[in-house]
Protein backbone atom coordinates (compact mmCIF):
# COMPACT_ATOMS: atom_id res chain seq x y z
CA UNK A 1 0.00 0.00 0.00
CA UNK A 2 1.42 3.09 -1.15
CA UNK A 3 1.88 6.12 1.52
CA UNK A 4 -0.75 8.83 1.53
CA UNK A 5 0.87 12.50 1.01
CA UNK A 6 -0.65 15.20 3.39
CA UNK A 7 -0.49 18.52 4.62
CA UNK A 8 0.22 20.03 7.73
CA UNK A 9 -1.97 21.54 9.58
CA UNK A 10 -4.46 18.39 8.71
CA UNK A 11 -7.52 18.88 7.42
CA UNK A 12 -10.83 17.34 9.16
CA UNK A 13 -11.25 15.71 6.00
CA UNK A 14 -8.09 14.12 5.99
CA UNK A 15 -8.57 13.26 9.93
CA UNK A 16 -11.99 11.76 9.63
CA UNK A 17 -10.67 9.22 6.32
CA UNK A 18 -7.46 8.00 7.88
CA UNK A 19 -7.54 4.58 9.58
CA UNK A 20 -5.08 2.84 11.72
CA UNK A 21 -2.50 1.13 9.71
CA UNK A 22 -2.37 3.27 6.88
CA UNK A 23 0.87 5.11 6.26
CA UNK A 24 1.73 8.95 5.74
CA UNK A 25 3.77 11.15 4.51
CA UNK A 26 3.20 14.07 6.23
CA UNK A 27 4.92 17.73 5.04
CA UNK A 28 4.03 20.94 6.46
CA UNK A 29 4.58 22.90 10.22
CA UNK A 30 4.42 20.79 13.43
CA UNK A 31 5.81 21.49 17.25
CA UNK A 32 8.04 19.47 18.74
CA UNK A 33 7.11 18.61 22.45
CA UNK A 34 8.18 16.51 25.59
CA UNK A 35 7.18 15.90 29.22
CA UNK A 36 8.33 19.33 30.57
CA UNK A 37 7.13 21.47 28.00
CA UNK A 38 4.07 19.43 27.71
CA UNK A 39 3.93 20.68 32.19
CA UNK A 40 4.90 23.85 31.52
CA UNK A 41 1.75 23.53 28.31
CA UNK A 42 -0.91 22.63 30.62
CA UNK A 43 0.20 25.01 33.40
CA UNK A 44 0.04 28.34 30.71
CA UNK A 45 -3.78 27.06 30.08
CA UNK A 46 -4.39 26.03 33.61
CA UNK A 47 -3.96 29.61 34.39
CA UNK A 48 -5.18 31.48 31.24
CA UNK A 49 -1.42 32.54 30.15
CA UNK A 50 -1.41 32.91 26.56
CA UNK A 51 1.10 30.71 24.82
CA UNK A 52 3.95 32.06 22.03
CA UNK A 53 2.52 29.66 19.83
CA UNK A 54 -1.39 27.92 18.80
CA UNK A 55 -2.55 24.50 19.57
CA UNK A 56 -5.36 24.80 17.49
CA UNK A 57 -5.37 22.54 14.78
CA UNK A 58 -1.80 21.55 15.65
CA UNK A 59 0.43 18.61 15.23
CA UNK A 60 3.18 17.66 18.16
CA UNK A 61 5.84 15.53 17.76
CA UNK A 62 6.79 13.87 21.20
CA UNK A 63 10.72 14.71 20.23
CA UNK A 64 13.89 15.98 22.07
CA UNK A 65 16.26 16.74 19.47
CA UNK A 66 20.22 16.31 19.24
CA UNK A 67 22.53 18.99 18.72
CA UNK A 68 22.38 19.63 14.70
CA UNK A 69 26.23 18.72 13.60
CA UNK A 70 27.76 22.20 11.98
CA UNK A 71 26.06 22.80 8.25
CA UNK A 72 22.78 20.19 9.58
CA UNK A 73 19.33 22.01 9.98
CA UNK A 74 19.02 19.90 13.31
CA UNK A 75 20.27 16.75 14.87
CA UNK A 76 18.67 13.73 15.36
CA UNK A 77 14.96 13.41 15.54
CA UNK A 78 13.67 10.51 17.03
CA UNK A 79 10.73 9.90 18.68
CA UNK A 80 10.06 9.87 22.82
CA UNK A 81 7.70 7.17 24.61
CA UNK A 82 4.09 8.87 23.96
CA UNK A 83 2.92 7.42 27.21
CA UNK A 84 4.80 9.94 29.19
CA UNK A 85 2.57 13.04 27.37
CA UNK A 86 -0.94 10.92 28.52
CA UNK A 87 -1.16 12.67 31.33
CA UNK A 88 -1.20 16.22 30.27
CA UNK A 89 -2.84 14.83 25.95
CA UNK A 90 -6.18 14.86 27.19
CA UNK A 91 -6.28 19.15 27.87
CA UNK A 92 -4.08 19.81 24.63
CA UNK A 93 -6.90 17.78 22.40
CA UNK A 94 -9.36 19.90 24.29
CA UNK A 95 -7.28 23.13 23.73
CA UNK A 96 -7.58 21.95 19.50
CA UNK A 97 -4.58 19.53 19.25
CA UNK A 98 -5.70 17.55 16.14
CA UNK A 99 -2.35 15.49 15.70
CA UNK A 100 -0.18 13.56 17.88
CA UNK A 101 3.77 11.60 16.90
CA UNK A 102 5.70 9.37 19.02
CA UNK A 103 5.92 5.62 19.59
CA UNK A 104 4.21 3.38 21.62
CA UNK A 105 0.44 2.66 22.82
CA UNK A 106 -1.60 5.44 24.30
CA UNK A 107 -4.12 5.09 27.47
CA UNK A 108 -7.88 4.87 27.31
CA UNK A 109 -8.11 8.20 28.54
CA UNK A 110 -6.44 9.44 25.66
CA UNK A 111 -8.13 7.20 23.10
CA UNK A 112 -11.24 8.82 24.48
CA UNK A 113 -10.51 12.00 23.70
CA UNK A 114 -8.56 11.70 20.70
CA UNK A 115 -12.45 10.43 19.74
CA UNK A 116 -14.17 12.86 21.39
CA UNK A 117 -11.83 15.76 20.08
CA UNK A 118 -11.97 14.03 16.36
CA UNK A 119 -7.59 13.82 16.68
CA UNK A 120 -5.45 10.71 15.48
CA UNK A 121 -2.13 9.54 16.57
CA UNK A 122 0.85 8.61 14.68
CA UNK A 123 4.07 6.60 15.15
CA UNK A 124 7.57 6.64 13.59
CA UNK A 125 9.93 4.30 13.98
CA UNK A 126 12.41 4.23 17.10
CA UNK A 127 16.25 3.83 15.95
CA UNK A 128 15.38 6.34 13.06
CA UNK A 129 16.48 9.94 14.24
CA UNK A 130 18.76 10.23 11.95
CA UNK A 131 16.63 9.46 8.79
CA UNK A 132 13.86 11.64 9.97
CA UNK A 133 15.82 14.22 10.60
CA UNK A 134 16.69 14.45 6.72
CA UNK A 135 12.69 15.15 6.61
CA UNK A 136 13.15 18.99 8.76
CA UNK A 137 14.03 21.51 6.12
CA UNK A 138 13.46 24.75 9.20
CA UNK A 139 13.77 24.81 12.65
CA UNK A 140 13.36 27.35 15.02
CA UNK A 141 12.71 27.45 18.78
CA UNK A 142 9.33 28.85 19.70
CA UNK A 143 9.25 28.11 23.49
CA UNK A 144 10.91 27.67 26.87
CA UNK A 145 14.32 27.52 25.71
CA UNK A 146 15.52 26.86 29.09
CA UNK A 147 14.48 23.13 28.81
CA UNK A 148 17.21 22.72 26.24
CA UNK A 149 16.42 19.42 24.12
CA UNK A 150 12.93 19.52 25.96
CA UNK A 151 12.08 23.10 24.42
CA UNK A 152 9.58 23.38 22.03
CA UNK A 153 10.67 23.95 18.46
CA UNK A 154 8.24 24.40 15.04
CA UNK A 155 9.99 22.40 12.26
CA UNK A 156 9.01 22.36 8.60
CA UNK A 157 9.43 18.95 7.53
CA UNK A 158 9.10 17.26 3.85
CA UNK A 159 7.95 13.70 3.62
CA UNK A 160 8.15 12.73 7.12
CA UNK A 161 6.63 8.99 6.87
CA UNK A 162 4.61 7.59 9.91
CA UNK A 163 2.04 4.98 10.53
CA UNK A 164 -1.73 5.80 11.82
CA UNK A 165 -1.82 4.20 15.31
CA UNK A 166 -5.52 5.40 16.46
CA UNK A 167 -8.05 6.70 14.37
CA UNK A 168 -11.26 9.12 15.54
CA UNK A 169 -13.29 5.35 15.50
CA UNK A 170 -10.99 3.86 18.85
CA UNK A 171 -8.83 1.72 16.42
CA UNK A 172 -5.56 0.61 17.98
CA UNK A 173 -3.04 -0.10 15.74
CA UNK A 174 -0.98 -2.50 18.76
CA UNK A 175 -4.39 -4.31 19.76
CA UNK A 176 -5.37 -5.39 16.31
CA UNK A 177 -2.00 -6.56 15.10
CA UNK A 178 -1.42 -8.73 17.80
CA UNK A 179 -5.00 -10.33 17.19
CA UNK A 180 -3.97 -10.71 13.58
CA UNK A 181 -0.71 -12.42 14.50
CA UNK A 182 -2.83 -14.60 17.16
CA UNK A 183 -5.00 -15.73 13.87
CA UNK A 184 -1.64 -16.28 11.85
CA UNK A 185 -0.03 -18.12 14.64
CA UNK A 186 -2.49 -20.92 14.91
Amino acid sequence: MQARKLRLPLKLQDITTLRTGDSVLLSGTLLTARDASHRRIVESLKSGKKLPFTLKGQTIYYMGPTPARPGEIFGSAGPTTSARMDVYTPMLLKAGVKCMIGKGKRSEAVREAMQKHNAIYLAVVGGAGALIAKTIKQARLVAFEDLGAEAVHELEVEALPAVVINDIRDGDLYTEGKKQYRKIGR
